[in-house]
């Protein structure tokens, strides 16, 4: 019996994408046996935090990294940091009056649930823009939004954000004409392999990843890169040290299993995963060729902006409704998950899918057809 099993809760079958309520990822077996090799021992966790963080800066062509719980931890202390550079002490002395007195500039239409724990520091929101097309914003208006009291730009980078933002090179270009540091947060943002250097290299001063999504690490972690300056800071403020970081612990599971990770996503061969993705996606349009019920397409990029392919099953019977094919998908055995994403239909991304899933969420699709 499963553990799973043991406490009465389905698994499924995953055909929507690294969602984290979803669980992220699927670690591997060799993730898997690293962090059970380091919960066999103790270890001085200064040691290991400061052997694998330097590991993994030079697996991901960085300065500096640091292992966090989460992406959204990273973002709490990336803006931390950024404001003992902008005040220019420790952030263990800096008062809240004074944390009060900065602010983050970020363009309006890259607010998200995510960016909450910046107004949790005590900080101030300075939103530039609108989140639309009609009135997009320009150089001028960035450089007006940065004064005297700005500690750093935060730029989300994703496909899921909404027009009224200037590009990142642009962004990185104008904020570091003030020596205001640019955070780029990219969770999600993992394939292309090719960001976890890519943001930096471009003047970013620190950058942000899920570590629990396509890294397939520990669900539980996130992975922070960036330049030596606000890294250095990070590590300083940051578990297992005293302050605002002790809270957000990371264990010795953790820093290993996300560091094991990196190094087989680093070498892994995206190629080869992208052109099994397009297999998929074309399994599925030869199914439903002639369906009376769906009518499949090519979807490019994924719904988080992944160079990653995915299935779109537009709803042709319009006696069907997407609700009716998720219910039907959850309620089988094994219970599949997908979604519509409030479009007439449901997308299948093959990204967290194995050999063999496919075929077996094409027939529940043919029985439901029935």
């Amino acid at each position: 019996m499963s553990i799973y099993e043991e406490l009465g809760v389905p698994t499924i079958l995953n055909a929507a994408g690294t969602y984290t309520v979803l669980g992220g990822s699927k670690m591997s077996k060799q993730t898997l046996d690293d962090m059970a090799d380091a919960a066999g021992s103790f270890v001085q966790i200064r040691i290991l935090q400061k052997a694998v963080n330097s590991a993994v800066a030079k697996l991901t062509r960085n300065e500096s990294a640091y292992i966090s719980n989460g992406a959204a931890t990273g973002l709490y202390l990336s803006i931390a940091a950024a404001i003992q550079m902008h005040l220019g002490k420790k952030f263990y002395y800096i008062t809240k009056e004074e944390i009060a007195k900065t602010n983050i500039v970020m363009f309006k239409a890259h607010r998200n649930p995510y960016d909450l724990v910046i107004g949790h520091l005590g900080t101030q929101y300075r939103e530039l823009s609108f989140p639309n097309i009609i009135f997009p914003p320009t150089e001028e208006d960035l450089r007006m939004a940065i004064d005297e009291n700005t500690a750093a730009v935060y730029y989300a980078q994703s496909g899921w954000v909404a027009p009224g933002y200037l590009p990142l090179d642009k962004t990185i270009q104008i904020a570091g004409e003030k020596n205001i540091p640019v955070i780029v947060d990219a969770a999600a943002q993992l394939p292309p392999v090719e960001n976890l250097w890519k943001f930096t290299e471009m003047g970013a001063a620190i950058a942000l990843f899920s570590g629990g999504k396509d890294l397939k690490g520990p669900q539980a972690s996130g992975l922070m890169v960036g330049k030596k300056e606000p890294m250095d800071i990070v590590s300083s403020i940051g578990f297992p040290n005293y302050g605002i970081g002790r809270m957000m612990k990371v264990g010795r599971e953790e820093m290993v299993g996300l560091y094991s990770a990196v190094k087989q996503y680093i070498s892994l061969d995206h190629q080869a995963r992208g052109n099994w993705c397009e297999v998929q996606v074309e399994k599925f349009k030869r199914a439903f060729t002639d369906s009376k019920t769906f009518h499949a397409v090519r979807s490019y990029p994924n719904e988080a902006g992944q160079p990653i392919p995915r299935v779109f099953l537009e709803i042709v019977d319009e006696k069907m409704t997407p609700e009716q094919v998720h219910d039907f998908l959850l309620a089988g055995n094994p219970s599949i998950y997908a979604n519509s994403d409030g479009l007439n239909g449901i997308f299948i991304n093959p990204m967290s899918l194995e050999e063999g899933d496919s075929d077996v969420i094409i027939k529940r699709l043919l029985e439901f057809s029935c």
